[in-house]
């Protein structure tokens, strides 16, 4: 199985620095005021633009959000690259774990938001679980390279665990992950599922 191999380090922003910086204003806004109460009017405001430039890049604020969500996760998304596989993965759960902690709040609205969106559905599919798949698949293949998994043990279904089910610990149950959770899941599914077949 092909899979993709990225440099360490956060994957390129796809917007320029001023558009970074209203994203992170987007983020800090977020955090204290809540999806609800956030306008476009405070974030053009506090980050001395105009709403036409906002409205231009981002037409809705469910776009503006997710958006910013998405920057967030590239820039704490870093291939850890720790020699083994355990290591990458231990490393990624304690990522995400942070992460879809701090925006919980965020995500949940993000993904009311895209229930009634076709055009945010899309690029929930293209900015977020492919950036995912691909940090993913950085992993993967450099065990594979290591000798610590055949490529034939990769199957589509392990693209999901580790980010799905921690996600889904933080923003459905509201249970936070802890880090007996991340190793639970490294060890006891995620690495047994990869090495069953070695030998």
């Amino acid at each position: 199985m092909e899979v993709p191999v990225r440099s360490k380090g956060a994957a390129p922003s796809p917007w320029s620095p001023r558009e970074c910086e209203l994203l992170g204003v987007t983020l800090e806004l977020l955090q204290e005021h809540g999806y609800d109460r956030l306008s476009l009017d405070a974030v053009a405001t506090t980050a001395r633009a105009s709403k036409a430039t906002l409205y231009r890049r981002w037409p809705t604020k469910a776009e503006l959000v997710f958006a910013a969500f998405v920057e967030g996760t590239r820039q704490v998304a870093v291939d850890p690259d720790t020699g083994t596989l355990r290591g990458d993965l231990l490393q990624l759960g304690k990522q995400i774990s942070a992460h879809v902690g701090t925006h919980a709040s965020t995500i949940r609205a993000v993904l009311m938001e895209i229930s009634r969106s076709d055009k945010l559905a899309a690029m929930l599919q293209e900015q977020f679980l492919d950036q995912r798949k691909a940090l993913m698949s950085s992993v993967l293949a450099r065990a594979v390279d290591r000798g610590e998994i055949q490529a034939s043990a990769i199957t589509e279904d392990l693209w999901d665990m580790l980010p799905g089910y921690l996600t889904y610990r933080s923003v459905l149950t509201g249970r936070a992950p802890s880090r007996r959770t991340v190793q639970d899941l490294v060890d006891n599914v995620l690495i047994p599922s990869l090495t069953r077949h070695n030998g």
